[in-house]
């Protein structure tokens, strides 16, 4: 029941990350653009250059808060990530095999009396 209610939640968390692929693309180009006034900002040394990076890091800024929904879809991401670590999907199934009854085993305990 445990593993199910997980697929559930990661189906709904993949449902919703393709739902606003758009507004995540929009708030990490946007979060680029903003990064990038930042670092050239920073580096200026003209007034008239921090003012046009400065304006540019106003423009990001607005494009961020526009693409909002952007950051429900980052929220999904970082469950449906959760999910994948937490829960035995990206684990591969192995076989084990059962040494009760191995017949070679007891073999080799018997052989191992016998020598001595």
């Amino acid at each position: 029941m445990k593993k199910f209610m997980l697929a559930c939640i990661g189906i709904i968390a993949a449902i919703i990350i393709l739902a606003t692929l758009g507004p995540l693309g929009g708030l990490l180009f946007s979060g680029a653009i903003a990064y990038a006034g930042i670092h050239f900002y920073i580096k200026a040394n003209s007034t008239f250059a921090k003012i046009v990076w400065g304006l540019v890091i106003v423009a990001a800024g607005l494009s961020v808060i526009a693409n909002f929904p952007g950051l429900l879809a980052a929220a999904a991401l970082v469950g449906l990530y959760y999910l994948y670590k937490k829960g035995s999907f990206g684990k591969k199934m192995t076989r084990t095999k059962s040494t009760k009854n191995d017949p070679f085993q007891n073999f080799e305990k018997e052989w191992s009396n016998l020598t001595k």
